[in-house]
């Protein structure tokens, strides 16, 4: 292929060569054009190297055949020729430039030298020295900037730092004045509190010299009344032998009297049972006790199954609970299934346990609801919930725990309702809603046995 211009080929006389490496910014933009380029030759055109790439994007290109392309570029002038003749299709104007060695005023220098390498006219060197050099300023121009704007914010900073310890020294001072006040204040309760007990004492021994009076004159009233008691015994025993001897004169006089008045009672029944048939009264069927307001006894609830000599971890407790009219069982869904198998994904761990309550609805015949938190998933969950079975899934900014609880207080008071949950914020809500809280253990042992 024909060279125009200044282009010289490694190996012939005078060529140039860099005398320090290619600067990485220079060196990464011989790339990306490299890889640019590369899509327009043929396999056949390309070093044996970089034919696997051929198919690539240039994206990847650049990624995994960036040091291929670099020493093929290096070491292969014919296909450095070709790569330049690409760039020359595809940046006619910087390429003519840097041939005829004047150079845009608005050209990246780093895009300059990148293509002066590919093309290597006559002093293609300096120019990417040049360009190195010309990064290494920006960058110091670059650190030299962030370094004032950090100086500027640690100014800042400190001015705050400042007026923050001046109004925190203002405070200090103003808690040390009231502190102060609250002392003389604290020291007059004392002198005035000194100045009560005092005054207490000496009511104290005024009151124990009345007290002593009072002792004194007790006892002898007391005296007085023993006194007056042995009397009235006396008087006592004699009236009582009166009343014994008037109560034998009127049980002689009674008997004839006691038979006149069973009589008149015969006479009553009788004409009472013949006006009971005559006007063909019904049985009574109300007692008076049944007027009374009182608390009768109730049925059976989830809390009295508690008091039975069953352990709270014990599978056959949940049969029972199940086992009342018209049950309700709640589960925690994600609480039970991170107790029993939480190295499963959360697909999984819901599949097995909706498995295990449908088979747990069929057997008791209870009305089962599984709730889960919808905060775990990252989309909404598509399922077939298996026949018995109840699923939820909580809303946006709702928790599971909540919904839970919204489930238990829709309930009518009465209802059995079983929640079966770990979480004892979450059991202390239920029981004082009206529910049964179990741990999640028991359903796991119970699902186990099935």
């Amino acid at each position: 292929m024909e060279r125009t211009g200044g282009e010289r080929g490694p190996g012939e006389p005078g060529e140039e060569a860099l005398d320090r490496p290619l600067p990485e910014k220079v060196r990464r933009r011989v790339v990306a054009l490299t890889g640019d380029a590369l899509g327009g030759l043929t396999v056949a055109e390309l070093p044996v190297p970089l034919r696997q790439y051929a198919r690539f994007t240039p994206q990847r290109r650049v990624r995994f055949a960036g040091n291929a392309m670099a020493a093929a570029l290096e070491s292969d002038p014919a296909f450095r020729r070709r790569i330049a003749d690409r760039l020359r299709e595809a940046l006619p104007e910087l390429a003519d430039s840097v041939r005829g060695g004047t150079f845009p005023a608005a050209a990246d220098p780093v895009d300059v030298a990148a293509v002066a390498y590919v093309l290597r006219p006559e002093g293609w060197a300096k120019l990417v020295a040049a360009a190195g050099e010309e990064a290494q300023r920006a960058q110091a121009e670059r650190a030299g900037e962030e370094a004032e704007r950090e100086l500027a914010r640690l100014r800042e900073e400190l001015a705050q730092a400042r007026a923050a310890g001046r109004a925190h020294a203002e405070g200090l001072r103003a808690e040390l004045e009231a502190a102060r006040k609250e002392a003389d204040s604290l020291h007059r309760r004392l002198r005035s509190a000194l100045s009560d007990v005092k005054r207490g004492e000496a009511a104290v021994r005024k009151a124990r010299a009345e007290l002593e009076e009072v002792r004194t004159a007790a006892a002898a009233e007391k005296a007085a009344a023993e006194s007056e008691a042995r009397r009235l015994r006396s008087r006592l025993a004699e009236a009582e032998a009166a009343l014994e001897a008037g109560r034998r004169a009127v049980r002689e006089g009674r008997s004839v009297e006691d038979m006149r008045l069973r009589l008149l009672l015969d006479t009553v029944l009788d004409a009472a049972q013949g006006l009971r048939r005559e006007l063909a009264l019904p049985p009574v069927t109300h007692r008076p006790a049944e007027t009374v307001d009182a608390v009768e006894p109730g049925r059976m609830t989830p809390k009295d199954i508690a008091r039975r000599a069953l352990s709270e971890e014990d599978p056959a407790l949940l049969d029972q609970l199940l086992a009342l009219p018209q049950a309700h069982l709640v589960v925690d869904g994600y609480n039970v299934t991170k107790t029993g198998y939480p190295s499963l994904p959360l697909e999984k761990q819901r599949l097995r346990l909706l498995g295990g309550l449908a088979g747990l609805a069929a057997q008791t015949g209870a009305e089962v609801t599984c709730v889960f938190d919808g905060a775990e998933l990252a989309a909404p969950v598509l399922l077939a919930p298996p026949r018995g079975v109840r699923v939820l899934f909580s809303k946006p900014g709702q928790t599971a725990d909540e919904l839970i609880r919204r489930l238990v207080r829709a309930e009518p008071p009465g209802r059995p309702v079983v929640v079966v949950s770990t979480d004892r914020e979450v059991a202390d809500g239920v029981a004082a809603a009206g529910a049964r809280p179990v741990a999640s253990v028991l359903l796991l042992r119970r699902l186990g046995r099935t």
